[in-house]
This record gives structure tokens, C-alpha cells and sequence, in this order.
């Protein structure tokens, strides 16, 4: 009889600890719903992207090419295509918790061939263990004597077995002038062994400097700089663009 309640108190036991976990895994799906939820809502991105690559025959219409600077902006765009995700954006893989730090432009064309060319001028290093990334130090035009940095970076194939970075680039690189529009490669799919492809793109960031003046880390929010006047264009996320994005009308607020 007492083994009996024993065994009895103890399956009430994990029947309750059953539950407990069981209603953290509810609790924590309904989270994860409603963030997605919101994230959705905060971003206009998704469906352009989508239709990027579902319709080819839709890639004109939503191209921006931009081979001069817009209009009272000191930085070129650095390559052709849809500026799909914008700076501080939610769309998947990206969420409000942990926004995009720059933009990536999808080109138009095979892996290798659309280029990828300086936004501005200054000097360029490429770290010796970069496959498909180099960034560029800047004295800011925006607020002379502040050092920012533009950062590049998927030109390379998907497996990383092959670069697409200039030549005249190579892995430790450091240091070399560039002039706005000099060539610096072509846009490519690796994302790293950590992430799923997310489809031919160059991504582009600018990034603010640590105290001694080397670049801070890139894939954290806080240490970019939204790319807005830097681009004389709305692409910020917060202003919700439609595509494709140009130059914003001279006068107007870039958000």
C-alpha cells in the first residue's frame, strides 16, 4: 500500500514537472510567434526580396543603379541591384532583437560578375583570414576628423573555395589608398559555416572606430552608422522605402 502511494505521489510529481515544461515551451513558441509578428511589421523588405528571386523579369523594375553619387552625398553606391535589406532592418533572418547593420544589394547576373566598387576614398586592409571581405578607413566627411570605416563583404562563392576579391587585394592587405570607384570585387553567396546562404549580394556597412582607432565589430548594431546620408537615400528601415530606392529629393529629410 505505502509503495503504491509512493509511486503514486511520484508520477504526480513528474506529471507536474511535465506540465511546467510543457507550458514553458508554449509560453516560449507564443514569444517567439509574436516577435516574428512584429519584426514582420517593422519591415517592408521581405516581400521585395522574394519577388527578386521568385520573378526574374521583376529585377529591372526594382534595380537602383547609381554610378555617380546622388545630389549633396559624398559616398557612391557600390554596386547595382535591389538594396533589399536596409540598416536596422527586422526582416528574416533578422528581427527586432537583432537588426541588420548595413544594407546588401542583390545584383542581377551569375556569382563573380557584379561588381563591387569603393563608396569613397581612402585605405583599404583586408585581414589575412578574410575570404570574401574588405574594409576601408575614412577620414568622415559628415564630421571631418572622425574615422569611420566601410566594410564589404560575401564576395566570395558559397563554399568559400573561391574569392572574388580584386587581386590587387590579397589576403593581408593593409593599409592601401583607394579612390572612390575603384574596383574591390564582386558580389558573391558565402556567409561563413554559420549561416544559410541568402542568395547572390555584396553587404555593406559603416562602422565607427574603437578609442585607438582600429574598427569596432561590425555585426553589432551599435557600433554602425546609419547609411542614409552617407547615401543621400532613404535606407534606413525606419522610413519603410519603396523599391527600387534612389536618391532623395534634394531637401528632403533622409531618415
Amino acid at each position: 500500500m505505502r509503495a503504491a502511494l509512493r509511486r503514486s505521489r511520484r508520477l504526480a510529481r513528474w506529471q507536474q514537472v511535465l506540465l511546467t515544461l510543457l507550458g514553458l515551451a508554449g509560453a516560449t513558441a507564443g514569444g517567439f510567434a509574436a516577435l516574428t509578428l512584429y519584426s514582420q511589421m517593422q519591415s517592408n523588405s521581405t516581400r521585395a526580396i522574394q519577388r527578386w528571386f521568385s520573378d526574374p523579369s521583376s529585377r529591372p523594375s526594382l534595380t537602383t543603379v547609381q554610378r555617380t553619387p546622388c545630389p549633396g552625398a559624398p559616398f557612391l553606391l557600390p554596386s547595382s541591384g535591389l538594396i533589399g535589406l536596409l540598416w536596422r532592418d527586422t526582416a528574416f533572418p533578422y528581427n527586432a532583437l537583432r537588426r541588420h547593420t548595413g544594407i546588401d544589394i542583390f545584383g542581377d547576373g551569375e556569382p563573380g560578375t557584379v561588381p563591387v566598387y569603393a563608396a569613397y576614398h581612402g585605405w583599404l586592409t583586408r585581414l589575412p583570414a578574410w575570404k570574401a571581405s574588405v574594409i576601408i578607413r575614412h577620414d568622415d566627411p559628415l564630421q571631418p576628423g572622425r574615422t569611420i570605416w566601410t566594410y564589404y563583404t560575401h564576395m566570395a562563392s558559397r563554399d568559400g573555395s573561391t574569392s572574388y576579391v580584386a587581386d590587387a587585394f590579397p589576403p593581408g592587405t593593409r593599409e592601401v589608398w583607394v579612390a572612390q570607384g575603384t574596383l574591390l570585387g564582386y558580389q558573391g553567396e558565402y556567409s561563413g559555416k554559420a549561416l544559410a546562404p541568402v542568395g547572390m549580394h555584396v553587404h555593406v556597412s559603416i562602422v565607427t572606430s574603437e578609442p585607438d582607432g582600429s574598427f569596432r565589430n561590425e555585426a553589432r548594431l551599435r557600433n554602425t552608422l546609419d547609411p542614409s546620408p552617407y547615401f543621400g537615400m532613404p535606407l534606413n528601415i525606419a522610413s519603410k522605402p519603396a523599391r527600387p530606392i534612389g536618391c532623395q529629393a534634394s531637401g528632403a529629410a533622409v531618415y
